[in-house]
């Protein structure tokens, strides 16, 4: 068990921005930190970060209290923390000097995370002069620098084009395997889904889902089913009064309440001749579930 949050409350001016919260990561992995804007996510993780005060509860690592001294981390946060007139290398080096690294330290990590994210052509250039991509895998840079235990990314994918989210996917994933922690905030429940297998989901401060994403699936009925076939089905999709989420040359996304109706509308197309080269039924998405805890 390495990172603990118990009971932990803040509040800014009157306001309770973070409602007695609990969560606990007891291994490797990435945990999927989620809510709507102004949940209290980005206070929650400054506090677990030891950037602000709790004003309740406890938050340890490795069994002590937690403070910038004794938690090796890097933060990646939402907002850009590059500066636009400064060489890209002057401010990678000066970063890593704040973590404690020598400069002979720091410029070997420099030399292999601009190779791992392919920057290397941008690093003697001002940021300004960068996309918002690559200022974003800069950013990224200046949280894994100096080789953390604990990594908190916020939005790590804004601004990218998908074959440099490709790239960061895949350090991520080797981050995990190196024994690093990882806390991912993002809105795109996608990527949640990809890489986390507990989450917490926030809103207005306080906890409205907790727990490993697989089993909060597991307790959801099946609300819709995927079928790929040659010909025109809705003929035998309306006779079962059935809506069409989306199709699109054949591939149908149709809404279902159980999972019975789902097979009914398959024995009819069979039966029809219709060739099917694709039925799945599916458990709801993470954004279903995220929509239904905080949509109101």
């Amino acid at each position: 068990m390495s990172l603990v949050l118990k009971d932990v409350s803040k509040t800014f001016v009157g306001k309770l921005a973070v409602d007695n919260i609990s969560l606990t990561l007891e291994k490797p992995g990435v945990f999927g930190l989620l809510g709507t804007n102004g949940a209290g996510k980005t206070t929650t993780i400054r506090m677990l970060l030891g950037i602000i005060k709790k004003d309740s509860g406890e938050i340890t690592w490795k069994g002590k209290e937690v403070d910038r001294k004794n938690v090796n981390f890097g933060y990646l946060p939402e907002e850009r923390g590059v500066y636009p007139k400064s060489k890209i290398v002057d401010q990678l080096m000066y970063f890593a000097e704040l973590k404690g690294m020598n400069k002979e330290e720091a410029r070997k990590s420099i030399e292999y995370w601009a190779k791992e994210l392919k920057v290397e052509e941008y690093l003697q250039m001002s940021a300004e002069k960068l996309s918002k991509g690559n200022q974003q895998k800069i950013q990224f840079m200046t949280a894994v620098i100096h080789n953390p235990e604990l990594v908190v990314l916020d939005e790590p994918f804004s601004g990218l084009d998908p074959v440099n989210t490709e790239i960061l996917k895949n350090i991520i994933i080797d981050l995990v395997k190196n024994g690093k922690y990882v806390i991912m905030s993002a809105h795109q429940m996608a990527t949640i889904e990809e890489f986390c297998s507990d989450i917490l989901i926030l809103n207005k401060g306080k906890t409205v889902l907790q727990g490993n994403l697989k089993q909060i699936k597991e307790t959801y009925p099946a609300n819709r089913v995927e079928i790929d076939v040659e010909q025109d089905i809705r003929s035998y999709i309306n006779e079962l009064h059935l809506e069409i989420e989306n199709e699109v040359d054949g591939k149908y996304q149709i809404k279902i309440n159980e999972e019975e109706i789902a097979h009914t509308l398959l024995n009819k197309v069979i039966t029809a001749g219709i060739k099917v080269e694709k039925f799945e039924i599916k458990k709801p998405t993470l954004n279903d579930i995220f929509i239904e805890k905080v949509g109101e």
